[in-house]
């Protein structure tokens, strides 16, 4: 694993994708292949956007960094309505939203800096 690889934002995200994983496994059946697969696909492809991004530089870089910011939306989206629907209660909501905020405020800082 590269040094950039270690940077908290990794980390973070890696253990929000091990947290949720298991998760959505307690969703009901009838939504896998819509709103289950969507969230799951939103957090998949932010991480692979950061992975991206950190091989990057400069104006190619920022870019994944924002797209990476267009799939964290999706994510924050997509909690609310699973929350809504009863698949997860407020304690759980409660932590993935800590989770995904912190994510953010990593997020925005590495697209500060790359600015």
């Amino acid at each position: 694993m590269t040094e950039s690889r270690e940077m908290p934002i990794f980390t973070r995200t890696f253990d929000f994708l091990e947290w949720l994983v298991p998760q959505t496994n307690h969703f009901p059946r009838i939504h896998r292949h819509t709103v289950t697969r969507r969230l799951l696909d939103a957090a998949l492809n932010f991480q692979e956007e950061l992975l991206e991004a950190d091989a990057l530089r400069g104006p190619a870089r920022l870019q994944r960094l924002t797209n990476a910011d267009g799939f964290l939306n999706k994510i924050r989206f997509y909690l609310r309505l699973v929350h809504r629907c009863r698949w997860l209660n407020s304690g759980q909501y409660e932590h993935a939203s800590r989770m995904v905020s912190e994510i953010g405020r990593l997020l925005g800082g590495w697209r500060k800096v790359t600015a």
